[in-house]
């Protein structure tokens, strides 16, 4: 292999350790349309969509609806090339610190 292909390979492998360090992490996924849903990571594909299990989506706040109980979603999937998300947080393991990354 030449040295381009051994790099690719490369970050290919760490970016794949990467996903696999997340691998049944709470994440909580802020989206353009205001929404947030937090949830475990369990996978995601090629599309960039993100499957969380025992998801629950939380509301913006808005002047007709305050942000009540959040609902719960299960199993849901983010898709990334119908939602673009705004930011991503893996909830830490340490019970110190802010909850989020």
């Amino acid at each position: 292999k030449d040295n381009d292909t051994l790099r690719e390979d490369s970050l290919a492998m760490r970016a794949r350790q990467q996903l696999e360090a997340l691998l049944n992490k709470t994440m909580r996924i802020h989206m353009t349309d205001g929404r947030t849903l937090v949830g475990c990571f369990l996978c995601t594909n090629r599309d960039c969509s993100v499957i969380l299990g025992s998801a629950q989506e939380f509301l913006k706040p808005s002047n007709s609806f305050s942000a009540g109980e959040p609902r719960v979603l299960g199993l849901a999937m983010v898709p990334g090339h119908h939602i673009h998300i705004v930011s991503i947080e893996v909830q830490r393991a340490s019970l110190a610190g802010p909850p989020y990354l």
